[in-house]
Order: structure tokens, then C-alpha cells, then sequence
């Protein structure tokens, strides 16, 4: 499983997730869409620390500038 997630990538995704969890547990959002956000939010960290994305790995899509 090669990382196809670059830092700038990774960067992004942890403050949209974090962002995203604080507004839940703020109470700010609620309700069922706060449950999709909330599943959203887990997806960009769990993608974030392992730097690796399948749905990027499906369409080609690579922000790491690391060569492997």
C-alpha cells in the first residue's frame, strides 16, 4: 500500500475532521446529518494518519511528491 497522500493533503483533512468533531460534540450539528459528518470526519483522520486513500488509489489521484 503505497502513500498517495502529501502533506498539505493530510494537513487539510485532519482540520476538516477535527473541525467537523468539535461542531458535534459541541452540539452545534445534530440530528442524522450530524451522524454522516461525524462518519465523514472519522474517515478523513483514519485517512489522514495512514496516508493512504482508496478512493484516490481508484482514481488515479497522488498530492504525495515523494518518490517511491
Amino acid at each position: 500500500m503505497k502513500k498517495n497522500i502529501g502533506p498539505t493533503d493530510k494537513m487539510i483533512r485532519s482540520v476538516i475532521g477535527i473541525i467537523i468533531a468539535i461542531l458535534y460534540y459541541s452540539g452545534i450539528i445534530n440530528g442524522t446529518l450530524a451522524i454522516i459528518l461525524l462518519a465523514f470526519a472519522i474517515v478523513l483522520l483514519l485517512t489522514s494518519f495512514i496516508g493512504f486513500s482508496p478512493l484516490y488509489k481508484l482514481l488515479g489521484i497522488n498530492t504525495n511528491n515523494k518518490k517511491l
